[in-house]
Parts: structure tokens; C-alpha cells; sequence
């Protein structure tokens, strides 16, 4: 299958043009196992730009950015969280359809395309890596869907006036676990449906049944084992 951005070329501004080609140089157009998408009537497998390996984009990230330190590059590949949380909203539409949605810690925007598929009525992207804006831009372009960028740390702020939040693999740290339970309790408490998967990581919640459990394809090279048993939650 070709990816629809070869079709036709996205109209971007130079810095996310530089971006948008670091992304095309380093990654592949592939097809997400278990993401079925409707598009146009038609139902298609999810395909997404990704990396083979982590070592090789990771280092290709710091040598064609002029920089070190830099944020992994999460955008780069499909984690088990995510597609956990985008199966469920594929499978349940109702979660999303005719809702204004919010992916946190969007990454290579997985997420944001299944709540786009699924009949979301508006989708909102956010990373603080400015990377996953041409990730962004890439993907939803290639699966004949849209979501608008938000490009800053939204846990430094209020809660965004949305009606769902979802996230996938965020509780990989400590403090960011933390930081994302007390910010993800804030919207609950304003009436936000959020739900937010996992596929075992150190600081997942606990103590709650999950909404439901998928079995998501991995890497070693990436996980370290070759599926991962995901969940998700609705907090």
C-alpha cells in the first residue's frame, strides 16, 4: 500500500518542512498489525512512519539535529500502550464519537488517529517533543485523518476544555507517573472521561480492574520481549 502522503504533498511551514523530512530520511511508512481503520467506506490497516530499530533513529535524531540530550525519539515507534488505547476506541467508538479529544503524550499520534477514525468530533495532539508535530503531520496525512498540534508540557497547566483524554504509556517513570495521575485526577474530578494504558510498565495503577486487556505485538530490540500483555483503564 502507498502512503497517501506520496499523493500529494503536505503544505508546511520551513521549520516543520526540516522536521518532516528528518522523519521521511529515518523511518518507513508501516502497517500497524490490529489497527483496522474505515476510511472513505473502506476498511484499511493503520500505517503509520516508524523506525526499524531504536539504536539507529536514536542516534540519527542527535546527528541530524546538531544536538545531544535530546528527547528519545517515542514518535519513531508504535508502543503497547498506545495501541492498547487505540484498539479500545476503534472497537468502542462511542468513547470518542462526536467528542472533543485530547491525546497527552501523543508521540507518533497513534492514538489521535484511531479517535479521528472513530468519529471523534475534534482531536487534539500534544508532545512536548517537537518532532512529534511532523510525526504528527506524516501519519494522520497518510490515514486520511486530521488532529490539530499542541506542542507544550499541558501538565504545567489547567486541564484543556475537552470531553475525553487518552493516553498510552506514560507510567515508565516515577515522577511522570505521578505527575500524569494527579494532572489525569484534576480532569476526572471536572467530569472528563480519561483512559489511559499500559503494557506493564514499573508505575502503572493498581488495585482497579482495567477496561480492558489486548495482547500487542512488540520487539526485542524495543521491549526486550515479543508481545506484551497490555491494559487499559478508564481513571
Amino acid at each position: 500500500m502507498q502512503p497517501q502522503d506520496e499523493e500529494c504533498q503536505l503544505r508546511l511551514s520551513p521549520d516543520l518542512q526540516r522536521m518532516t523530512d528528518f522523519v521521511r530520511a529515518n523511518t518507513r511508512p508501516m502497517d500497524v498489525a490490529g489497527l483496522s481503520l474505515t476510511h472513505s467506506g473502506v476498511p484499511r490497516t493503520m500505517q503509520l512512519w516508524l523506525a526499524d530499530e531504536i539504536t539507529p533513529i536514536w542516534t540519527a535524531t542527535e546527528a541530524g539535529l546538531a544536538s545531544t540530550g535530546i528527547d528519545p525519539p517515542f514518535w519513531a515507534f508504535p508502543w503497547a500502550g498506545g495501541q492498547a488505547v487505540a484498539r479500545l476506541v476503534l472497537e468502542r467508538p462511542e468513547i470518542v464519537r462526536g467528542q472533543r479529544v485530547l491525546d497527552i503524550a501523543s508521540g507518533s499520534g497513534l492514538i489521535a488517529i484511531a479517535a479521528a477514525s472513530a468519529g471523534a468530533a475534534h482531536v487534539l495532539a500534544n508532545d512536548i517533543d517537537p518532532l512529534c508535530e511532523a510525526a504528527l503531520a506524516l501519519n494522520t496525512h497518510a490515514n486520511g485523518v486530521s488532529a490539530l498540534w499542541l506542542g507544550e508540557n499541558l501538565l504545567d497547566h489547567a486541564v484543556p476544555d475537552v470531553d475525553v483524554i487518552l493516553a498510552g504509556d506514560i507510567f515508565y517513570q516515577k515522577q511522570m507517573a505521578d505527575q500524569f495521575l494527579a494532572w489525569l485526577g484534576k480532569a476526572v474530578e471536572q467530569g472528563i472521561n480519561v483512559y489511559a494504558g499500559d503494557p506493564g510498565r514499573a508505575y502503572a495503577p493498581d488495585g482497579r480492574a482495567p477496561l480492558a486487556e489486548y495482547d500487542i505485538d512488540t520487539t526485542f530490540d524495543l521491549e526486550g520481549v515479543a508481545s506484551r500483555r497490555a491494559r487499559v483503564w478508564k481513571l
